[in-house]
């Protein structure tokens, strides 16, 4: 019997998979517990339409995320920390200040989780910062980082 998975199942297969079952396994394990349902006709068409949905959602976020990484790639944030004797910083900046920053200079906002960062800016100068917008697209950000005047 072919069954068409709902769900991630170990031992069975992925979400959307068409795999070949016997029927007492089909009728009296996946069928009752939901894991699967039989594979039809009007079954198998649903399951081609709502890839093909998928697959449209997916190009349209990879499109969005290609926009805004180009929008990116021409800004310039500046963060303002304080800073002590000799050019040194008091603290850093991270990525919840970058993206705060980020979203108050040009009304982008960026998910704080996004921002790539090893560990905080911890010197005055300017930074090529990494985002990750998409698993296929990385932009990049410039962000200032200067003296708070007290």
């Amino acid at each position: 019997m072919k069954i068409i998975l709902l769900q991630d199942e170990k031992k069975l297969g992925k979400k959307g998979d068409v795999i070949e079952a016997s029927d007492g396994y089909a009728r009296n394990y996946i069928l009752p517990r939901k894991i699967g349902i039989e594979a039809t006709a009007k079954n198998m068409n649903e399951l081609k339409l709502q890839k093909a949905n998928e697959d449209k959602r997916a190009q349209e976020q990879l499109e969005a995320a290609k926009a805004l990484a180009a929008q990116l790639e021409d800004k310039q944030i500046i963060v303002k920390i304080k800073g002590g004797e000799g050019g040194k910083t008091f603290g850093s900046v991270s990525s919840k200040e970058i993206a705060a920053a980020c979203q108050e200079q040009h009304h982008i906002e960026i998910d704080k989780k996004k921002i790539v960062l090893t560990e905080g800016l911890k010197n005055f100068g300017s930074y090529e910062v990494p985002i990750k917008l998409h698993p296929q697209v990385t932009g990049k950000l410039m962000v200032k980082v200067t003296e708070k005047a007290d």
